[in-house]
């Protein structure tokens, strides 16, 4: 008789893996990513070459000179030089291609921004070592003009409740760079900006200014004491740049007015390490 029942099936048990864990990969944000070849625009990149190497020819250079030198097809030059003349960035002379006035004012608005973050860095570090908030300005062309103020959440600057162009008789700044000028050049001024009272203690009229103004001796620092702005005393002091007048400035809490004076004096006592970096301010 012949078993038909059904043979027993033994299943074995799956071979434990022995391979490494996958490396965890960093996330994407740790990767710095590459715009891919294929997202650049290549008329662009060729553009820029050309410019970059008209700028390196004083005396300019023709169009074959630049296709060889920047590698390009001499039609694909000739194409690029023609837009970039056309928009301003090139100039033609005589067969000859020059930067244009648009090339111009870009480099001319990089060295502005240049020089303005190099006194921006200059009054960082008086703001760090005094402690204080640290201004500068300058008198040109009949107004003032506060060129840069450096502060800090835990000591900020005075607030420009009231503009400070119109108010120079109040505040520590004007008066300085006022005490600067010609007695014509005031009286210009106070014709345009009339004294005007902003507390209780600012200077009542032009004649009590220009007497002020007149005893201020050349090199002494000019201190006001909430006259610009109630609970805030500021001290400046001079600085002649050619025939410029400018000032650097500080303030601080009235409360803490008995410390205006020695550090007003540190600042004056340390200005001429960095005269060089704030005259670069006069052309910004």
């Amino acid at each position: 008789m012949v078993d038909t029942a059904p043979a027993e099936t033994h299943t074995s048990p799956l071979p434990t893996s022995t391979a490494a864990p996958p490396v965890p990969r960093p996330p994407a944000a740790a990767i710095p990513e590459r715009p891919p070849a294929a997202t650049l625009i290549g008329s662009v990149q060729r553009a820029m070459r050309l410019l970059e190497c008209v700028a390196g020819h004083e005396y300019g250079a023709p169009a074959k000179q630049l296709a060889r030198e920047t590698r390009l097809a001499l039609p694909t030059a000739y194409h690029l030089l023609r837009t970039l003349v056309h928009e301003g960035y090139l100039r033609r002379e005589k067969g000859l291609f020059f930067l244009g006035e648009a090339a111009v004012r870009l480099s001319g608005s990089g060295a502005k921004q240049k020089r303005r973050s190099t006194v921006a860095a200059t009054l960082a570090r008086w703001r760090d070592a005094i402690g204080v908030p640290v201004y500068y300005a300058v008198y040109r062309e009949g107004e003032i003009d506060v060129v840069c103020v450096s502060d800090t959440p835990g000591n900020p600057a005075v607030e420009e409740w009231a503009d400070f162009r119109e108010t120079g008789h109040a505040h520590a700044i004007g008066q300085c760079l006022l005490s600067q000028l010609d007695d014509a050049a005031r009286r210009d001024h106070l014709d345009r900006y009339p004294v005007q009272s902003l507390t209780p203690y600012t200077v009542r009229d032009d004649h009590s200014l220009l007497r002020r103004l007149e005893r201020t001796r050349r090199m002494e620092p000019v201190m006001e004491r909430q006259e610009y702005a109630l609970g805030t005393v500021c001290a400046a002091v001079p600085i002649t740049i050619g025939s410029t007048a400018a000032t650097m400035a500080i303030s601080m809490p009235a409360r803490q007015a008995d410390r205006l004076l020695p550090t007003v004096e540190q600042l004056q006592a340390g200005i001429g390490r960095h005269l060089g970096a704030l005259a670069l301010s006069i052309s910004i």
